[in-house]
């Protein structure tokens, strides 16, 4: 039996660990690269009267998918190394084939998979997550989605703390080159009354929300990790920490997750059917905690480094282990 890893070709070296953990377990793994795929890794899905074949080609390594036992669906990025210089048109629709194909293939293996295409794709829904967040009994922000500038200055002044705004998709827009990433942005006076262009782009807006500490919570299976930090100690990330992500680094800390508040958001992650969840809260001064946001396939390499989570583990145990899944 063997363990899928969908990947791309510069991820961190999380993916070596939990492979590591999975062989430690005496299971074998597979990693695709799907940054590769179609261009340099090739993939056949045979079916028909006989024997039915589903197998990678890679170089000369030929990876046999029939005895994969389970998936862990970490990063697709299919497609990405198709060449600029062909015909838009025809690019456009490889790209489109390419990405299809790897989703018919995750749909045709039978084993489990840490988490179903179908799932992940719903728990992206932010809107959503807030709405089952509320149900829960989870204290969350009051948000607006919209591309009214009207909606967005009559919803600021039942703020009076403020308003933040961000966007419903993690993105990066380039300036000479550089990527600059896309934060979440305090608004002032002046640009709550220059909203020019939001009725091209519809953009989501928060309340602002006072932070004590900032948590990101990965629940993996049955096991709930809570890290804190202090982003209002470096100057540039009091309103989003991935600002100054990098220089943070041995800053984050274990955090005693009050035991209601760790039901509530695993109860989130089953209304999603998901075993995996990196999930944002921001702790109030009064200790209240405030449910922001779900990666359902959120990064976690910096919490092994600091403060140490075995989350590779837990990763591994979950896609070799049955007993170790919330969801089967």
């Amino acid at each position: 039996m063997s363990v899928l890893m969908l990947t791309k070709s510069d991820d961190n070296d999380c993916v070596d660990r939990v492979a590591a953990a999975v062989e430690a377990r005496g299971e074998s793994t597979i990693r695709f690269d799907t940054d590769r795929f179609p261009t340099e890794v090739r993939l056949v899905m045979e079916r028909g009267a006989d024997v039915p074949r589903t197998f990678l080609l890679d170089g000369d390594a030929r990876h046999d998918l029939a005895d994969v036992s389970a998936v862990w669906y970490r990063r697709i990025y299919a497609g990405a190394r198709l060449p600029d210089s062909m015909d838009p048109q025809v690019r456009k629709a490889s790209l489109g084939e390419t990405r299809v194909t790897v989703q018919g293939l995750v749909g045709l293996l039978d084993g489990f998979q840490l988490d179903r295409a179908v799932a992940v794709q719903r728990a992206r829904n932010k809107p959503v997550q807030l709405e089952v967040a509320r149900e829960l009994g989870l204290a969350t922000p009051r948000t607006l989605l919209t591309n009214d500038a009207d909606a967005v200055r009559a919803f600021a002044k039942r703020c009076p703390a403020g308003i933040v705004t961000k966007m419903m998709t993690s993105f990066a827009v380039y300036e000479d080159e550089v990527e600059k990433v896309v934060f979440t942005t305090p608004l002032d006076d002046d640009a709550i009354a220059d909203l020019e262009g939001l009725e091209l782009c519809p953009m989501t807006f928060q309340e602002r929300i006072e932070k004590a500490l900032e948590l990101r919570v990965t629940i993996v299976g049955h096991r709930v990790f809570a890290a804190s930090i202090d982003s209002k100690a470096s100057p540039g990330a009091e309103e989003d920490w991935r600002r100054e992500g990098v220089a943070l680094l041995d800053r984050w800390r274990p955090y005693e997750l009050p035991k209601e508040v760790a039901q509530r958001l695993v109860s989130l992650l089953d209304r999603f059917g998901l075993n995996y969840g990196a999930i944002d809260v921001i702790v109030t001064p009064s200790g209240e905690h405030v449910f922001i946001e779900v990666n359902p396939i959120g990064e976690f390499f910096w919490l092994e480094l600091h403060p140490g989570f075995p989350i590779s583990d837990a990763v591994a145990e979950v896609l070799v282990d049955p007993g170790a899944r919330r969801v089967s």
